[in-house]
């Protein structure tokens, strides 16, 4: 989407693009660690030890919104990796192992000095490994377990209650992980590690993901909506790549702002606006403008996604007496929140009603297993609370089999059968 409708977003594009420039710079001018993970990693840990990260998900949605996915999976499977290996966290090792800095986006990744994952499916494990095996560098995983129980409403819980919801058993266990990661990292950062430092950070990641919650109570209660899904995105991710840091609190009081502005003098991002659309799934980053086409023929604008959504729900905690117990407490489920039944499906529907969502696009992508375990449960929940639901098979960044004129086509019939 070009269209930009608040400053913040803007800023927000900026400030990642020269923060990776700088990130390069320091990396191969300065010979200064990074890290390279997944999304659902305790990025904070990371920070407080003087790490950046450079998150795989990013990287990819990157890769695709440049164009270059189509590329980067064909030269895959010339390397001999299988068609069905998983899009969204493959396409950062097969650039790396492209070794083309004339072609990845911005010049490619430099070494990180380590790479660490949460094992949330099979692939992982091995992508991580064969990818830092071309970097010769260190990879440190984190096991993916699983409650035995699940009390329902799982967001009423997760704040004041996230000993009892996570179960103290999963949570002995993850921090036994995370104070192994520290380790790990003091060793390469050469810094000692400050839990009182943790505790402050994790306290500025609440006032952080407060802004949020406040935006996120706005745009369900206006009439229509203030901002459009793309720019939430843009704004929420970019602060949680960097949460807690003094940069990302600022941007999200300035996001939140702009929505209150917005909102006291009754401005919509589409005037027009009929039909509150929900998007279920990651974000479709080769074909961004997806949602906003159909705004024009049917005042159906894309109000909903998970990203903004989650910040609240997922990621504050209070009761922070042992900071790295409740950072385990975020890092458990994470995965399973967004994707996985029940959680998924309960918390979804939940968000629906809040934000009078009149019909749901499910995005169930072909190669990203993880990310479309749940789907069927997902729709079959909003359905059962009579919310309309299309299921669009296609994946968030391989545009190789996406028709973009019979994808919206698709849309266009069901909001004409099932929503007017």
């Amino acid at each position: 989407m070009s269209e930009k409708q608040l400053k913040c977003t803007t800023e927000a594009g900026i400030y990642q693009k020269n923060w990776f420039a700088q990130l390069r710079k320091d990396v191969f001018e300065e010979n200064k660690p990074y890290a390279i993970t997944q999304a659902d990693m305790p990025l904070e840990l990371f920070a407080l030890m003087g790490l950046p990260v450079v998150s795989n998900q990013w990287w990819s949605a990157i890769i695709s919104a440049k164009q270059l996915s189509a590329y980067y999976l064909e030269r895959r499977e010339e390397m001999g990796f299988h068609k069905n290996l998983c899009t969204y966290c493959s396409l950062g090792m097969v650039s790396t192992l492209d070794d083309k800095p004339e072609v990845a986006p911005w010049g490619g990744l430099p070494k990180p000095a380590i790479m660490s994952a949460r094992l949330t499916c099979d692939c992982i494990q091995r992508i991580f490994e064969l990818w830092a095996r071309s970097f010769e560098t260190v990879f440190y995983a984190l096991d993916s377990t699983a409650n035995t129980t699940l009390p329902p409403n799982w967001w009423e819980l997760s704040r004041y209650d996230w000993e009892q919801l996570y179960q103290p058993h999963r949570l002995d266990f993850m921090s036994g992980q995370l104070w192994g990661l520290v380790s790990e990292l003091e060793k390469i950062s050469g810094k000692r590690f400050d839990i009182d430092a943790l505790k402050q950070l994790m306290e500025g990641v609440n006032e952080q993901e407060k802004y949020f919650e406040e935006a996120c109570e706005m745009i369900a209660q206006a009439p229509k909506t203030p901002v459009r899904m793309a720019e939430q995105i843009t704004n929420v991710m970019t602060c949680q790549w960097h949460r807690g840091s003094a940069w990302a609190i600022e941007h999200a009081r300035k996001f939140r702002d702009e929505i209150r502005e917005r909102t006291a003098n009754n401005i919509a991002a589409y005037e027009g606006e009929q039909i509150r659309l929900m998007w279920v799934g990651a974000g479709l980053w080769h074909d961004t403008g997806f949602y906003t086409a159909f705004e024009e023929e049917f005042g159906a604008v894309f109000v909903w996604s998970m990203y903004l959504a989650f910040g609240p729900d997922g990621y504050l905690r209070y009761g922070l007496e042992d900071p790295m117990r409740a950072l385990a407490s975020r890092v458990v489920s994470m995965n399973e929140q967004l994707h996985n039944p029940p959680w998924a499906n309960e918390w979804i529907t939940h968000q629906a009603r809040k934000n009078r969502i009149d019909a749901a696009i499910v995005l169930i992508p072909k190669g990203t297993r993880p990310s479309a375990t749940g789907s069927y449960f997902i729709s079959r929940s909003l359905e059962d609370s009579g919310v309309p639901v299309l299921e669009l098979w296609a994946d968030m960044v391989d545009g190789r089999s996406w028709d973009q004129e019979e994808m919206r086509n698709m849309v266009s019939n069901f909001i004409r059968q099932s929503v007017l």
